[in-house]
């Protein structure tokens, strides 16, 4: 497969995601909303009773050990998922940087070969593999958070305790009134981003402006659970990669 095959279905790749993501969300559940208990959950369909059940119990003792705060339960859910693929998101960001590394050499590349493309093609799969670089990598830990953000909306969804729990000025299981808290979902989507930006190859970038928007329109439309997730987890990535990437500019030098 060709360099510039491969990054434009890594766009693709996303772009369907969110899409199906959004679509999933809207029409995966089957009950009403705060129908059900967790011991319910168990009794049903083989998603809820595997997957959505399982994360139920797991806030409910969260929020036992709170005594009932759902929204400290949620807080301590994304922790332990993000902890969790700490790894992967450092071996990635290990790809982006040695991809930073080599563009001079892909540049040199393309000067070198630009009549014979398949030949140039050929090279730089050689030189990805030379420095280990994927540059799918990227899309590994949305592929992973995504199975996450399903079975949490069905579990806040689907949940009477969960959807509802007052978190400060928040139904957890219905929308944000005063529009709060979508803007705070946007704006740290946007700002792990924007720090993420240097990591993204060009054709990479028109995700700062999708992703940002998408998280709003999601986020005035789910439970206030979902979004609140989302804020985590995104103050959760912003500290994160200021610790992996502060020292960024000077790590990155060009491979010879």
């Amino acid at each position: 497969m060709s360099l510039k095959k491969l990054l434009s279905n890594r766009k693709l790749l996303l772009t369907v995601l969110a899409v199906v993501f959004v679509m999933v969300l809207t029409g995966c559940t089957r009950a009403a909303q705060g129908s059900m208990t967790t011991d319910m959950l168990k009794e049903g369909n083989f998603w809820e009773s595997n997957v959505v059940y399982y994360f139920s119990l797991v806030l409910d003792t969260f929020a036992g050990w709170f005594k009932g705060e759902y929204g400290l339960a949620i807080l301590m859910l994304t922790i332990i998922v993000r902890s969790a693929i700490l790894p992967l998101t450092i071996k990635q960001m290990r790809s982006s940087k040695e991809m930073q590394k080599i563009q001079p050499q892909l540049m040199e590349l393309k000067k070198k070969y630009k009549d014979n493309p398949q030949k140039q093609q050929e090279e730089t799969m050689k030189l990805f593999q030379q420095h280990n670089v994927n540059p799918m990598a990227g899309c590994f830990p949305m592929l992973i958070q995504m199975p996450v953000f399903i079975a949490l909306y069905n579990a806040i969804y689907l949940n009477s305790d969960i959807g509802g729990h007052q978190f400060l000025w928040l139904q957890l299981g219905e929308k944000d009134p005063y529009y709060i808290l979508p803007v705070i979902a946007a704006l740290t989507t946007f700002i792990q981003s924007r720090m993420m930006s240097s990591q993204m190859q060009s054709s990479m970038q028109f995700m700062l402006l999708v992703f940002p928007v998408l998280i709003f329109v999601m986020s005035i439309s789910f439970p206030s659970a979902l979004p609140l997730y989302w804020v985590y987890s995104n103050i959760f990535t912003i500290v994160q990669n200021y610790f992996l990437y502060r020292n960024k500019d000077k790590e990155v030098k060009p491979a010879k």
